[in-house]
């Protein structure tokens, strides 16, 4: 058996496929990559435009972080990174693909830009030790991403805003709790569920 083989072997034996995301599934070439990374950025702009306003809030409800947190699980730390930088590099150039359509770095939320690109790498490294394959593990792992996310888009809040602190958080944090809870329920399902669905081919 040659040594690709085996490591195959290895990575499948009881259908753990042992230090793999789910991109690794797709047969490695550079294509592959520069698509996934493309792929991974629209994704997360596409998402971006599904907002609610929150009243109070200059930062909206949005698909966005959501998009972000499942690109840098499903694409592994490296790609996750370069696949949020795409995105936030193309819309401080003016793309329109931030929240509601927005743009540039003057955005209140740009701060939360930032922090996924933190996030992508932090759940990318977790998603790559098996912390997406069981449900538990998932939630732990967004919720996770999720608090990476806030510790950089609060504090950036308060700086581009003049607010204080606690408005910060009350206005760029608490309205967003119940939303995420969701989010990471929906992962829960979600990611478990594609390697089982793997596993099985």
């Amino acid at each position: 058996m040659s040594t690709a083989a085996a490591t195959s072997a290895l990575h499948r034996q009881g259908g753990t496929r042992a230090g793999l995301v789910l991109a690794d599934l797709v047969p490695a070439s550079r294509a592959r990559d520069v698509a996934l990374v493309a792929g991974g950025a629209l994704l997360t702009g596409i998402a971006a435009q599904l907002a609610v306003p929150v009243p109070g809030s200059p930062v909206p409800v949005t698909g966005q972080t959501f998009a972000a947190l499942l690109v840098g699980t499903a694409l592994g730390a490296r790609r996750g990174l370069l696949a949020l930088a795409l995105y936030a590099m193309a819309g401080a150039a003016g793309v329109p693909w931030f929240a509601e359509g927005g743009s540039g770095i003057g955005m209140p939320s740009f701060g939360y830009v930032l922090g996924m690109l933190l996030a992508a790498v932090v759940v990318g490294s977790l998603a790559r030790r098996g912390a997406d394959r069981s449900v538990w593990r998932t939630a732990g792992t967004m919720l996770l991403g999720s608090a990476v996310i806030y510790a950089v888009g609060v504090p950036y809040l308060a700086l581009a805003t003049g607010m204080s602190a606690s408005a910060a958080i009350a206005a760029g944090l608490t309205p967003f709790l119940i939303g995420d809870a969701l989010k990471a329920a929906l992962a829960m399902g979600l990611l478990p569920t594609a390697w089982r669905f793997a596993d099985k081919r």
